[in-house]
């Protein structure tokens, strides 16, 4: 009898215990975006009969009860939290803390991604680069300067061999011994822009342009969570983001083909990923006009989302910058939007982008 009772008690409890967190998921507001993950979440699906006959509704809707599950943080830091420090496992879904930082395991080499994303850039020479002064540069992800660490991590030797074999009439700029571990966030997988100097010159000198004296003042714009934070379960404090700015930066005016308005170089507006700031975040092309330019020469960068940093600082030798994302913009319809006429041309790819099947 005991034990009926026991078991009935159980019963109920935990009946009354799904009853209440189905009623706090009803009446709770839904979230537009979660700060954790830096992405938007799936908001409540739209209902129709030819929807709901498909099964877009059902797919749809399983989607939005996980996003906008009450206490998705929380039970996502309890899963972390036992995955890396009671089952102690290595890494969370290839996510891992070393000493106050956070990192992504990348792994291995996609050959076949990396050869493709070469021959699309070689196939963007041929089709419109041929007269032109062309180089590319690849930039490390941040892994790759982690010392001491038995984390799986790309061959980057074979990475780069790969893409110099590919782009043998393009010249290579060397940028890696221009970085080190120090000057990427914490909790993100970018550069920061105030550590960039001596990689911009890098670049400049290897497209063979004059070293132009360049002053910068260093602003902080506040606190900075990246795509990492969250993911582990760690005591790790955000990134502190810093601007570099001067007059050229300040005076220069942008142009973005998405939304056909003019702005300037940072953004300031909220947004859920603060490093959008840098060229108001991901957009397929976007144009800087430096208005306090003494040249007409004009430089063309394909880029990711590392571009936007580096791109400021390389704006004082051009009149004019234009940026252009691959992965937004198919590169079989840019002669819509660019005339190619001589400029110099920058391919400017990280290992993480390189290594993925992305850029159309």
């Amino acid at each position: 009898m005991k034990n009926k009772t026991k078991n009935i008690i159980v019963t109920v409890g935990f009946v009354l215990s799904l009853i209440f967190i189905l009623l706090i998921n009803i009446v709770a507001e839904d979230k537009e975006i979660s700060i954790t993950e830096r992405r938007s979440l799936t908001q409540f699906p739209e209902v129709s009969i030819s929807k709901l006959f498909n099964g877009e509704v059902t797919g749809n809707f399983k989607n939005y009860a996980v996003d906008q599950f009450v206490g998705r943080d929380f039970f996502r830091y309890i899963k972390a939290f036992y995955s890396t420090n009671i089952y102690r496992q290595k890494d969370n879904n290839n996510y891992f803390e070393q000493k106050g930082a956070i990192y992504k395991m990348e792994y291995p080499v996609a050959d076949q991604n990396v050869q493709k994303n070469a021959n699309k850039i070689k196939e963007i020479y041929d089709t419109y680069l041929k007269d032109m002064n062309v180089y590319y540069a690849i930039i490390p992800d941040k892994n790759y300067y982690l010392k001491n660490d038995d984390h799986l991590k790309l061959d980057y030797n074979l990475l780069k061999q790969i893409m110099n074999e590919k782009l043998s009439n393009l010249k290579y700029i060397d940028i890696w011994n221009s970085l080190e571990l120090e000057d990427y966030y914490k909790t993100d997988l970018h550069w920061k822009q105030e550590n960039l100097i001596k990689t911009s010159n890098t670049i400049i000198s290897g497209m063979n342009l004059s070293n132009i004296e360049k002053n910068y003042e260093k602003i902080q714009v506040g606190d900075f969570y990246g795509t990492y934070y969250g993911q582990i379960y760690a005591n790790i404090s955000p990134d502190k983001m810093y601007i570099l700015s001067n007059d050229t930066i300040n005076n220069c005016i942008t142009y973005n083909y998405e939304t056909k308005k003019e702005g300037k170089i940072y953004d300031k507006k909220e947004t859920k990923d603060k490093y959008d700031i840098f060229l108001s975040g991901a957009t397929s092309i976007i144009e800087i006009e430096n208005t306090n330019a003494t040249t007409d020469r004009e430089l063309l960068i394909f880029r990711d989302s590392f571009g936007s940093s580096i791109a400021p600082l390389l704006a004082e030798n051009y009149k004019r910058i234009t940026l252009i994302d691959l992965r937004y913009v198919s590169s079989k319809i840019l002669e819509k939007y660019i005339e190619f006429k001589h400029q110099d041309v920058l391919f400017l790819y990280s290992t993480v982008i390189l290594n993925q099947d992305i850029l159309k």
